[in-house]
């Protein structure tokens, strides 16, 4: 089996074969350009390590460029007992909103693993992997944000999963987004209350005159973005009431993302997941800020865990297309 989960500052995949240990690797994190997204491009060369490692070659060494078709003509054309996959489980960020075509970009990656796939927004393989397989609402929360709610019948509410410029409300972007803000407003001299994010920025970024020109042309900005959430953490950790402040909105945006996913007959269970979701002060602005009808749970596995269990399920035939969700080929 094959997982793949595509966030915004990574990309992951695991291999698991019968009586062996899981091969994991990593990959780039998606780019938005002029045509769309990268995503398409990350998958592909991440099918192409596992078909390598299968073939026998080491699993972190990195495959031919994406379009090469090589490792699937060597493994589709094996003799029998050659390993092979069975099927792949993806999980992505931006399929719904920034691939023209996900159906066909599901036929296109079945063909080159040769096996079954399921391709999936990220909501889908985070509830997968949070809930296993229960019915309920989970918050995926890493760059972007993107909340799925679903009896696993008739109901399936998405809430966000807008990107960074339009939603991602209380994702790792957005929050970075918060810190530099306020960053940039104490270098003005507008508000002195971002001072020590100011003094983060710079450690990071370099001098505020130079952060347009690194931010706007950035294709990978929101993970560009994201990656300054840690400093905002740490920041709020010394007691910075500007930072504390910025993860308190995350939190009671996220919970205010669930509570918009609670429709009646989908059950209150709520899981919080993702890279935001290790963050405590996040965590507690959310748990306060959940509405009282619904319940905050642990997550029982990540994204990737989601992915594999949607493999598993592709290989058992039990996975049916979904529109704006689910795509499967092959």
């Amino acid at each position: 089996m094959l997982a793949i989960d595509i966030g915004g500052t990574g990309s992951r995949a695991r291999l698991v074969r019968p009586g062996g240990e899981p091969a994991e690797f990593a990959g780039p994190r998606p780019a938005v350009e002029a045509h769309g997204t990268t995503v398409p491009e990350v998958v592909a060369a991440l099918i192409d390590r596992a078909l390598a490692a299968l073939a026998g070659a080491p699993a972190d060494t990195e495959s031919a460029p994406a379009g090469t078709e090589s490792a699937q003509t060597d493994l589709a054309g094996a003799p029998a007992g050659r390993p092979r996959i069975a099927a792949v489980g993806i999980g992505s960020t931006g399929v719904p909103s920034l691939v023209a075509d996900p159906g066909a970009l599901a036929a296109s990656l079945a063909e080159r693993a040769g096996a079954p796939v399921a391709l999936a927004a990220d909501a889908v393989t985070a509830h997968l992997g949070a809930l296993g397989g229960a019915p309920g609402i989970v918050v995926a929360a890493g760059t972007g944000v993107v909340v799925l709610g679903t009896d696993l019948a008739e109901q399936w509410v998405r809430v966000d999963g807008w990107g960074h410029l339009l939603g991602d409300r209380g994702g790792g972007a957005r929050i970075g987004m918060a810190g530099l803000r306020a960053a940039m407003r104490a270098f003005d001299g507008v508000d002195a209350a971002g001072l020590a994010l100011l003094a983060a920025a710079r450690a990071h970024f370099g001098e505020p005159e130079a952060w347009p020109a690194l931010l706007y042309p950035r294709a990978d900005r929101a993970g560009l973005l994201a990656a300054f959430t840690a400093d905002v953490a740490r920041v709020a950790d010394a007691g910075d009431a500007c930072a504390a402040a910025i993860l308190a909105d995350a939190g009671a945006e996220l919970a205010a993302s669930a509570g918009a996913a609670a429709r009646p007959g989908i059950h209150p269970r709520v899981a919080l997941t993702g890279g935001i979701a290790a963050i405590p002060q996040v965590c507690a602005a959310f748990d306060v800020s959940l509405p009282a009808r619904l319940t905050r749970v642990a997550a029982a596995g990540d994204p990737l865990d989601g992915a594999l269990e949607l493999a598993r399920r592709t290989a058992a035939g039990s996975i049916a297309a979904r529109p704006a969700l689910v795509w499967a080929a092959g």
